[in-house]
Parts: C-alpha cells; sequence; structure tokens
C-alpha cells in the first residue's frame, strides 16, 4: 500500500511508515505545492497532511484509492470533513498532544511583548547598551494583571494555569460555562467584558465562520488602552489590517502572534512594528511534542490501512 507524506515527518516516524508502506514525501524545506500534493497522493491508500495543505472535494475525487486523511496538526479547517466522509474516506487529528508546548509559547509571547524582551535585545545587541537607565524599556505588569482567554479548551486551560502561578486573575469567554472553570481558577465573563476588562488577551478559539474576524476593528476598539493581544489559535480569528491600525494609534500595547491571517504571508504592517512579537507558527514546536505527533497519525495510518477505525477519528465514513 503506498503511502504519501505531504512533508517529511521526524525520521523515527518516516522508518516506521517505511517498514509496512511503499512512502514518498513531498519536499523538505518547503511547502508542498497543490500540484505536488495532489500527484502525490493521486495513487495512494494514505495521505499525510499538513495544515497547509487543502484537502477539498475536488482533491479527493481526484484520489480515488485515498482510505484516510492523517492531519499533522490538531485543527483540521483544511479538510472538507463531509466530503471526505461521504467518499469513505477517514480523517484524523492530533488532540491532546501540544497542549503544553502551545501553552508555553503563548505565555512566552506575553511575557516577551510585556517585558519587550525582543526590542531590548536588539537595542543590546547593536552595541547601544550604555549602562541602566530609569526609563529603559518600561514595559507592562504581569503580575495582578487580567488575562481574558478567549476559549477555555485544552490549552486555554493550561494557559490559565501558568497565568494564575503569575498571580494574574483570569477570565474566560466562550459557548458555555466549562466544569474546570473552579480548577483552573477562571470566571467565566461574556465576550464583551472580556474584551473591555482584560489587560492581556490570549485566543484559543477553534476558527469557525462565528470566529472568523472575532477581533475586528470593533473589538479592538472595545479593549483596554495599552492592551496586549496574543494569537496562537488559527490567523483568521483576527482582522490582521484592524489589529494593526490599533497598534500604529497607540491604543493597543502589543501583540505576539503565532498564525497569521494569510499564512505564511505576515501583513507588512506588523513586520514594521516594535512592540509586535512574531514567530512562524511554532506553538507545536519542541522535539518531544512532534515525534509524539507524528507516532499518532503513524498509527491512524496503520489501523486504517489494517482495516480498523483509527484512534483519534474527525468524521464518519458513510461507506
Amino acid at each position: 500500500m503506498r503511502v504519501f507524506v505531504s512533508r517529511p515527518l521526524p525520521a523515527p516516524a518516516m522508518e516506521r511508515l517505511a517498514r509496512s508502506f511503499d512512502v514518498t514525501t513531498g519536499p523538505a524545506d518547503r511547502a508542498t505545492t497543490a500540484d505536488e500534493l495532489l500527484a502525490g497522493a493521486r495513487e495512494a491508500d494514505a495521505l499525510v497532511s499538513m495544515l497547509s495543505d487543502r484537502i477539498d472535494r475536488a482533491f479527493l475525487e481526484a484520489c480515488p484509492r485515498l482510505r484516510v486523511v492523517a492531519n499533522y496538526a490538531v485543527g483540521v479547517n483544511n479538510i472538507d470533513l463531509a466530503a471526505a466522509a461521504a467518499r469513505g474516506v477517514w480523517a484524523t487529528n492530533t488532540p491532546g498532544v501540544l497542549t503544553d508546548a502551545t501553552a508555553d509559547l503563548a505565555f512566552g509571547l506575553l511575557l516577551s511583548v510585556a517585558r519587550r524582551i525582543p526590542e531590548s535585545e536588539r537595542f543590546l545587541r547593536e552595541g547601544r547598551f550604555d549602562g541602566w537607565a530609569p526609563l529603559l524599556f518600561l514595559g507592562a505588569d504581569v503580575a495582578s494583571a487580567t488575562l481574558g482567554i478567549v476559549g477555555l479548551g485544552r490549552i486555554g486551560q493550561a494557559v490559565a494555569r501558568r497565568a494564575r502561578a503569575f498571580g494574574m486573575e483570569v477570565v474566560y469567554s466562550g459557548h458555555r460555562r466549562k466544569p474546570e472553570e473552579q480548577e483552573q481558577g477562571a470566571r467565566f465573563v461574556s465576550h464583551d467584558e472580556l474584551v473591555a476588562t482584560s489587560d492581556f488577551v490570549s485566543l484559543h478559539c477553534p476558527l469557525t465562520p462565528e470566529t472568523r474576524h472575532l477581533f475586528d476593528a470593533r473589538a479592538f476598539g472595545r479593549m483596554k488602552r495599552g492592551a496586549i493581544l496574543v494569537n496562537t489559535a488559527r490567523g483568521p480569528v483576527v482582522d490582521e489590517a484592524a489589529l494593526v491600525e490599533a497598534l500604529q494609534s497607540g491604543h493597543l500595547g502589543g501583540a505576539g502572534l503565532d498564525v497569521f491571517e494569510d499564512e505564511p504571508k505576515v501583513h507588512p504592517g506588523l513586520l514594521a512594528l516594535p512592540n509586535v512579537v512574531l514567530t512562524p507558527h511554532t506553538g507545536s514546536a519542541t522535539r518531544g511534542t512532534r515525534l509524539r505527533m507524528a507516532e499518532m497519525v503513524c498509527e491512524d495510518v496503520e489501523r486504517v490501512l489494517a482495516g480498523q477505525a483509527p484512534k483519534f477519528p474527525v468524521n464518519q465514513p458513510v461507506r
């Protein structure tokens, strides 16, 4: 059986797949193009896809042998799940495994923006530091500040735990109250209240039609002056043009972003601002996390091609 891997996985996972299947891969040094993805998957029984790979109805129809699309990510908004199910194709993901890694990065971005770490490091490296000064790189207080978490799922809860350790007050918004809120020391509030009262806002909601541009010009206008936005969820949750305007006007104090609206493109206004910390979608980028993610997709490919149901399905094929 044939397996196409959109971009090479950690070596142990590639070796594992190669022991049982005829494996081919996309390029290691850049994103696989749509044409390359289709060429590789056209005769494949299984596809290991990346979040940047668009798996739509037309793609699935062009790959008649395909039995499983194992997404090397938690999010699956790149896959037409209904179209896959209608063609009898399983779709899977890698839930839970990247919770702590992503929460670490989210809180790292928060601290980096609040304490102006990248700015001050560049200042020092450029040879401009000539001694301590009372007003040098003054930042925002984190202890006792209010952190608003949009989406108290696994990652949101992990961020809340980190915030509590820093002495922050934590509020959260979402479709409903979470039974874990007491354990996490978080208080449920309306979305409007969260936006208006938080010193820091960290996004951990999925990308849906309702959350696309959830943070737009109106939302930024209602945030506290000097507030800081952190996004490690999905880029299109934020209207980047509106964010740039809010930052340039001085209304927002800064932003820390790991995901982008038109990824891999980044709004040039963000690149030009010193109070914005940008990372290239590295929320899960620890050696241990990426290896565990690879093991999960390997297991589901093996299970489906052996005639079993996958362990981490996100759809239910109709045949």
